[in-house]
C-alpha cells in the first residue's frame, strides 16, 4: 500500500516536474516577466525534492538500485543528463540559439528517463517488446 502511493506520488511529480520545467523554458524564450516571479523559481525546487526522495523510497522499499539494476542506472545517467542540459540551458546560455539547444537536449534527456521507466530497459525506446 506505501509502495503503491509513493510510486503515484513520484509519478504526479514527474508529470509536474517535466510540465514546469518545458513552460519555464518556453517563458525564458520568449522573455517573459513570468520567470522572475518568486513561486516560479521556487515550486520547481519542491516539486524536485519530493520527486528525488519518492525516488530513493521507492527503490529502497521495493529493493531496486541503481548498480543492480541497469534501467535505474540508465535513468540515474539520463537524470545527469537532464540536469546539466537545464543547467547550460537556464544559467550558463549567453544567447536564445545556444539556449534553445540544451532545452530540447534537456526535453529529449526527460523523454528518455520516462520511456527507461516504462519499458523498464536501459534502451528505453528503441528496446524490441516481446
Amino acid at each position: 500500500m506505501i509502495y503503491l502511493a509513493l510510486r503515484d506520488l513520484h509519478i504526479t511529480c514527474v508529470i509536474f516536474s517535466g510540465t514546469g520545467f518545458f513552460l519555464r523554458g518556453v517563458l525564458r524564450l520568449v522573455n517573459s516577466p513570468l520567470v522572475r516571479r518568486r513561486w516560479v523559481r521556487i515550486l520547481p525546487h519542491l516539486i524536485d525534492t519530493v520527486l528525488l526522495s519518492s525516488a530513493i523510497a521507492l527503490a529502497v522499499l521495493g529493493q531496486q538500485y541503481p548498480i543492480e539494476q541497469p534501467w535505474l542506472t540508465a535513468k540515474v545517467v539520463g537524470l545527469l543528463s537532464y540536469i546539466g542540459c537545464g543547467m547550460a540551458a537556464f544559467r550558463f546560455s549567453r544567447d536564445k540559439a545556444t539556449m534553445a539547444l540544451f532545452f530540447i537536449l534537456a526535453l529529449v534527456s526527460y523523454a528518455y528517463i520516462v520511456s527507461v521507466a516504462l519499458t523498464r530497459h536501459p534502451a528505453a525506446w528503441l528496446a524490441v517488446q516481446s
